[in-house]
């Protein structure tokens, strides 16, 4: 299937592989990646599974006594890294890996790679439309971006798609957010953080006109003990993400999110 991909012109293809699944070992997993290796895909996605029962009807059917336990999952994970490292790929990020000449490896190196809801892409300044039920869209204009959320019960997003036949103010999306300059700020120094493992405090204070070490005193402060552990590197540059913390980049980022405590759907407000 790959070859035909590529036949029709597909010139990056991407494999999602998940890794801790009912009845899944290391030993098995680790055959499944060298199989996946010899098919050479430019990109690969390397996932936890997530057993939510109490969300997704059909994970009802698997009993958790067939999942591998967090020790096992921790292995996998770090024989599925040294096994793609040593064919050859590179850790972008994020359970993300890239063939070194495809576009994000590419991205990367010069500085240039950006993440969107979709997860790593090299086309940051687009407009990012979501069709389909829960969806998300990300759009902006010279001052302003705005996220909205298609409804998550497909009965009711069929209704508003049927009603905007006859309406054109009627909107599949019934969720908004309006960010502020606030929201782009942080947005900034989580996007640097998660695609080039670098902040630059003297890049932030000319972008948004702040002192960032001030700003940011708090979220300084709680990187102390990663610094600590060699994960990280602050001074009054900027914050570095070490090799030894890329793994652990999503909680360096997660320190600036201001969201996270709170409950995202306060911030919503329907659309009109």
């Amino acid at each position: 299937m790959l070859n035909e991909a590529r036949d029709l012109g597909f010139h990056s293809i991407n494999i999602d592989l998940i890794y801790g699944l009912p009845h899944q070992t290391p030993a098995t997993l680790d055959k499944t990646v060298r199989r996946i290796i010899e098919m050479s895909p430019d990109r690969l996605s390397v996932f936890n599974y997530a057993h939510l029962p109490e969300r997704f009807k059909a994970q009802r059917q698997i009993k958790e006594a067939d999942l591998p336990d967090p020790a096992a999952k921790l292995t996998m994970l770090g024989n599925t890294i040294n096994t793609l490292t040593e064919a050859g790929y590179q850790y972008i990020g994020i359970d993300h890996f890239a063939k070194p000449d495809d576009e994000l490896a590419v991205a990367q190196r010069e500085g240039k790679l950006h993440r969107n809801f979709q997860g790593y892409t090299i086309m940051g300044d687009c407009d990012l439309l979501g069709f389909g039920v829960s969806s998300i869209s990300q759009i902006a204009n010279a001052n302003t971006r705005y996220i909205l959320q298609n409804d998550t019960d497909l009965s009711v997003y069929q209704a508003n798609i049927d009603a905007a036949q006859n309406n054109s103010a009627v909107m599949p999306a019934i969720k908004v957010i309006k960010t502020s300059i606030k929201d782009r700020l942080r947005e900034y120094v989580i996007m640097n953080l998660l695609c080039h493992d670098y902040i630059d405090f003297k890049d932030v204070n000319q972008k948004f006109g702040i002192d960032a070490i001030t700003y940011f005193i708090n979220e300084i402060q709680q990187l102390g003990a990663m610094q600590e552990d060699k994960l990280i590197d602050m001074d009054a540059a900027g914050i570095r993400v070490l090799p030894k913390g890329r793994l652990l980049g999503r909680n360096v980022a997660m320190v600036f999110d201001e969201y996270l405590e709170k409950k995202h759907k306060n911030r919503f407000s329907k659309v009109i």
